[in-house]
């Protein structure tokens, strides 16, 4: 069966794309930074912060949703959306990250993984068929094939053996999916750990089962850098040109900097706001930690030519004091303001990507990073 195709390359500079994914709650501009509202909420940060910082699509949490409020009470509600006030596109992950994370809450066979309820002690299982249910019952627009991610490092077999599962329970949920409302989509994940070559073999798996768009996954979980933007560089040209690509849970600015250079559309990570409930922004001029002592007495902004107000407008040193202080509002100002700045990110690449200037734009970001913030005398 040919799936119908909602993605559209707009723009290409090298292996750096720009698009547009059409989704049933509107459109996403690729490449695109999904900020994490695990329990269909964005930690310290409203939803208006959120769009009005320029993202168009967030991420919530199967399992975790499942749990609490539970799927069928949302559905009841009207939906994800509805119930949570977000009023465009999400994305779903399919409850397989938490395979790997609650490893000591669970257990794994060829039918499903068995979770201990971290909230209650229950039993809860989770298979491949109730993980789109799940999803549908949210009112996802793009819902996840049920996967294994294996933290790394690890073992050659057991890499395998979470591999070929994760191309079964793919075609599975592949399956489950037929009864999807019409505009809804399904992407698949390729796994394989730090091993290319069974890197390969998922990415060529998932691509023959067929899905709406395609996701690396089981990075950013233990290894170096460099194995993560190898395992890219294997995976990206096996996948189709003319669908979104998904690099899952990654990542810092120039982890997403040097993806979008190896092919790859979308990204999510928590990295935003937990960063920003630490008391660390991200800027033009790199990652900057208000809990330094250097910030008390500094009366400028993170950035004077930022577009985003509380970037522009809030001095270091009540920042500072906002954090040492413990103030909510510190969590919260930074949070907004990370958001922005990843979400500005985005945008300035897709920018640059449809004027033939991404080569540029990607050393002046980097070079910017690498200078740093100057002390003032």
């Amino acid at each position: 069966m040919t799936l119908p195709n909602h993605f559209e390359v707009l723009a290409t500079d090298g292996q750096a794309r720009a698009g547009r994914l059409t989704t049933p709650h509107g459109l996403v501009r690729t490449p695109a930074f999904m900020p994490v509202g695990t329990a269909g909420a964005m930690k310290g940060v409203h939803w208006r912060e959120v769009r009005a910082a320029g993202t168009d699509i967030a991420l919530g949490n199967t399992y975790h949703l499942m749990l609490r409020p539970g799927a069928e009470r949302i559905a009841a509600l009207g939906g994800l959306q509805k119930f949570s006030g977000w009023n465009g596109p999400m994305l779903t992950d399919s409850g397989g990250f938490q395979v790997m994370s609650l490893s000591d809450l669970r257990k794994i066979d060829e039918k499903a993984v068995t979770f201990r309820s971290h909230i209650d002690g229950a039993t809860v299982e989770l298979s491949p068929e109730r993980s789109i249910e799940v999803q549908l019952l949210l009112g996802s627009d793009i819902a996840m094939q049920m996967d294994e991610c294996v933290r790394l490092p690890a073992e050659r077999a057991d890499i395998e053996r979470a591999m070929q599962l994760s191309l079964r329970w793919g075609e599975r949920s592949r399956r489950a999916f037929e009864a999807a409302p019409a505009g809804h989509m399904l992407f698949g994940i390729a796994q394989g750990g730090d091993v290319g070559e069974l890197r390969c073999v998922s990415a060529r798996g998932i691509v023959d089962t067929g899905f709406h768009g395609y996701a690396i996954g089981g990075l950013a979980v233990g290894e170096p850098q460099a194995v993560m933007l190898a395992m890219i560089e294997e995976v990206a040209p096996l996948l189709p040109v003319g669908r979104p690509r998904y690099l899952m849970g990654v990542g810092t600015p120039e982890d997403l900097l040097e993806a979008i250079r190896r092919g790859m559309d979308m990204f999510d990570c928590v990295m935003p706001t937990r960063n920003g409930r630490h008391g660390v922004a991200f800027t033009r001029h790199g990652q900057i930690n208000l809990r330094n002592a250097r910030h008390a007495d500094d009366p400028r902004p993170l950035d004077e030519t930022s577009d985003w107000p509380s970037t522009r407008e809030v001095s270091r040193a009540y920042l500072h004091h906002l954090v040492k202080a413990g103030e909510t509002l510190g969590a919260m100002l930074l949070s907004e303001i990370n958001i922005a700045y990843y979400q500005r990110l985005m945008h300035d690449v897709a920018d640059a990507v449809a004027r033939g200037a991404f080569s540029d734009f990607y050393e002046q970001t980097r070079a910017g990073w690498a200078r740093g913030d100057i002390v003032p005398r």
